[in-house]
């Protein structure tokens, strides 16, 4: 039966999408806090740019990149290139355009979230340069083969219901290659810069949390039930991410942190994003724990291995979007809405390793894929333009030698 527009799926999308949207100036606030004073409006400006800059990408030709007709699985084509004609077209039961506009908050706010690893150091020009290349060649290859039909790890059957792979996995990974290859931040790790106002950084961690009820609820791409299953998870999925930060920064610190609470609970609903819609209410709470230690664990990995992730772009959305997506293969159940089934039975329901196997070659791909592009467009920036700002404009501090202003007068 040819679906029909359904008002009520309309309204709830459009909701979502403003909550995503939304998602960007947290993320702002939530960076913001957790760097020197100096260098908080080119922080904040990380995010903010990128809301504008990457919406227009995203109308020009990144939707046909991302969405377009499969061209053998690999990339959409440029049959939607300015968008003409969407509104005339139904994606499910919802506009098209609307569809669109959706995802072009996820195209926003995923380059955005690798700004974490080089914030205090990096050139402004090179990074509007960095986030339209990445965008283009990795951002959007990846959310085809993950999202759009046709796409060949969707054929293969894997489950990302709202971006642990295609969002968390692959900005985690690129960040990393970031940190390296951009190097550590002057008097690093000898001085370790602290955060200089943790009530923004709260302030954004939970309107975070509110804006990722869109996120992943609004994924489910109508108002019913499937809605409903992700929005308790994500929350309790962020709760279980707080929960577990908390309890294991007590055993190792002896005392939890506010920094702490805010990035378990981002750890959580990173975490829970892949599986949002594929998994019952208690999961998310181990979803949640279990990524809540796993990425605090990742978090000391750069005071080992002597990298300077300078907000944890990777020890938070890197190891939390790989650890929800595979563990998306361990409690995953196939959910029946009516006529129709989402997800499939993972290895605690009696599915046995396949999607699990199948969620481990996603990742797989999409995180050595993002890597290895990651690389190339920083060589290839560094090369034209240069990354880095000289060691007197660090030292002075990003806000003044890059945009003439002070955050604080």
């Amino acid at each position: 039966m040819q679906p029909k527009l359904d008002a009520g799926d309309t309204a709830w999308l459009l909701v979502s999408t403003a909550l995503v949207l939304l998602m960007t100036p947290a993320l702002a606030l939530f960076y913001g806090g957790m760097v020197r004073k100096k260098n908080v409006l080119s922080t904040i400006m990380h995010s903010m740019s990128a809301i504008p800059i990457l919406s227009i990408k995203w109308a020009l030709f990144g939707y046909s990149l991302a969405f377009g007709p499969t061209w053998h699985g690999v990339i959409g084509r440029l049959d939607y290139v300015g968008l003409g004609g969407l509104n005339d077209k139904l994606h499910g039961t919802v506009p098209e355009l609307a569809f669109c506009a959706f995802q072009m908050m996820f195209a926003v706010i995923t380059p955005a979230l690798i700004s974490g690893a080089f914030a205090e150091r990096m050139k402004f020009t090179a990074y509007i340069a960095f986030v339209l290349l990445w965008s283009t060649l990795v951002y959007d290859p990846v959310a085809h083969w993950v999202w759009a039909e046709g796409g060949f790890l969707y054929t293969m059957g894997a489950l990302d219901f709202a971006g642990g792979t295609v969002v968390h996995a692959t900005a985690g990974a690129s960040a990393l290659v970031c940190a390296i290859m951009i190097g550590k931040r002057l008097k690093y790790p000898e001085e370790r810069a602290l955060p200089h106002n943790l009530t923004m950084t709260l302030t954004g961690a939970g309107i975070l949390w509110f804006g990722w009820f869109g996120f992943n609820a609004g994924s489910a791409l109508s108002s019913g039930a499937q809605a409903a299953l992700a929005f308790t998870t994500t929350h309790l999925g962020a709760a279980g991410g707080a929960v577990g930060w908390i309890a294991i920064e007590s055993w190792h610190r002896k005392k939890p942190t506010a920094l702490g609470v805010a990035s378990g609970l981002v750890a959580g609903l990173v975490a829970i994003t892949p599986a949002a819609g594929f998994v019952s209410p208690l999961a998310a709470i181990a979803i949640g724990a279990i990524a809540g230690v796993a990425c605090y664990g990742a978090v000391l990995f750069k005071y080992k291995y002597n990298y300077d992730d300078s907000l944890d772009a990777f020890g938070v959305h890197g190891v939390g979007g790989v650890t929800g997506a595979l563990l998306t293969g361990v409690f995953c159940v196939a959910h029946r809405y009516g006529d129709t089934a989402t997800g499939a039975d993972g290895l605690v329901h009696g599915g046995g390793l396949k999607q699990l196997g199948i969620q481990a070659i996603a990742c797989l791909v999409s995180v050595v894929y993002a890597v290895v592009m990651t690389a190339i467009i920083l060589k290839a920036i560094d090369k034209l333009i240069g990354l880095r700002v000289t060691a007197a404009d660090e030292r002075e501090g990003l806000d003044t030698t890059q945009h003439g202003e002070e955050g604080y007068a």
